[in-house]
């Protein structure tokens, strides 16, 4: 590891990235959706709330702040909550299903600073992404980045979650991106949430695994958010740290304030405290028992005896929670098939244990794809 890395593994003052889910509402039921958004809680945050936690946020000094859900556009107060975030100094980067997104909208986003916007489109066709999103999302995903085009809001984001069925598209997302003026944003399928029961199904397979390496190798402009740092163990190291920054470097607010060390892992075990408690979110990064201990050296276990650990860190701590390895076993995706054969052990001795999220938020009658034995 760098001195830099090394400096981020043990952690930071304040995080470099804050996710935050303003809402477990959304208005779509996504296949892979990682919190199982559909309904509100309504122990969700109130708007003073919020202004309170964006409050500690600046005292921090957090740069910015990537706000989701559920989609986050729901909240009657979701405008004045982003202009609190930029009037306090802390940017806004927002990912949406783009349902929200009108003229209006548009034209009100773009008259403001420090706000980027992460629209998701999971295929460059309305089959493959209408499977995953829902049916008609594809169409209007596309009138909102014309929205957002028409009114001059600049550079947004094209998000992309990555499955076997898109990956393939991945040059014709690029060309979309580029028709836009966007940049593409590229990220792992993890099998948290809904995606738990499909992420069997639909993740990306070994061969494409590596062909989408050696594709982000050539376009180091392509944004991952670290997304693919397993696949370094590949060869030359991908761009970004490279390491798993649960807890060191990022964390996940969720709607109703409990504060997780992994975006990916809204699971009560590893829930680090709440924002309601003393001290508030400060203290819950600065001191808490999870978070402390996941600042510590990381004992490669299974891994130990491969010359590509330092390489890939041993993978994604949530893919491999949620698929019921443990979190010292390969990573399910390992490139050298280590973890296909734990996942293979693991069920072979009746083992196998998939958890599942600590609350499900989803509206009845959700599109489910069965999953098939490992």
């Amino acid at each position: 590891m760098t001195a830099l890395t090394d400096q981020l593994a043990a952690g930071l003052n304040s995080p470099i990235c804050l996710t935050w889910e303003w809402t477990y509402a959304c208005d779509l039921q996504c296949v892979h959706c990682l919190s199982s958004s559909g309904r509100r809680d309504p122990n969700e945050l109130s708007t003073e709330q919020m202004k309170a936690v964006v409050d500690q946020l600046a005292e921090m000094q957090v740069f910015y702040v990537n706000i989701g859900g559920g989609e986050p556009m729901l909240r009657p107060d979701f405008f004045e909550i982003v202009e609190y975030c930029v009037a306090k100094g802390v940017g806004v980067k927002f990912s949406t299903n783009g349902g929200r997104i009108n003229a209006e909208n548009a034209k009100r986003l773009a008259s403001m600073d420090y706000v980027d916007i992460q629209i998701s489109l999971d295929g460059v066709d309305e089959h493959t992404n209408d499977a995953v999103r829902g049916e008609g999302t594809y169409a209007r995903v596309r009138t909102a980045m014309d929205h957002l085009r028409d009114a001059e809001f600049g550079q947004f984001k094209l998000s992309v979650v990555m499955t076997r069925d898109n990956v393939e598209q991945v040059d014709a997302y690029e060309a979309l991106a580029n028709e836009y003026g966007a940049e593409l944003r590229l990220t792992r399928f993890r099998p948290s949430g809904r995606g738990i029961d499909t992420w069997h199904d639909l993740h990306p397979t070994s061969a494409q695994q590596v062909q989408l390496y050696h594709w982000l190798l050539e376009r180091p402009h392509v944004l991952t958010g670290d997304s693919f740092f397993h696949l370094s163990a590949l060869g030359e190291p991908l761009p970004g740290l490279n390491l798993c920054g649960a807890g060191r470097v990022v964390c996940l607010i969720d709607p109703v304030g409990d504060v997780y060390a992994c975006p990916f892992v809204l699971h009560d075990e590893f829930k680090a405290g709440s924002i309601h408690e003393p001290g508030g979110f400060a203290a819950i990064w600065r001191s808490s028992e999870l978070f402390t201990s996941l600042r510590e050296p990381s004992n490669p276990g299974a891994c130990g005896s491969c010359g590509s650990f330092d390489a890939c860190g041993g993978g994604c701590m949530a893919t491999k929670f949620f698929t019921g390895l443990p979190l010292d076993a390969p990573d399910p995706e390992c490139v050298f098939g280590h973890g296909e054969e734990a996942l293979r052990q693991l069920e072979a001795s009746g083992g196998a244990v998939r958890p599942t999220v600590s609350a499900d938020h989803s509206r009845p009658g959700r599109r489910r794809i069965p999953v098939t034995a490992l």
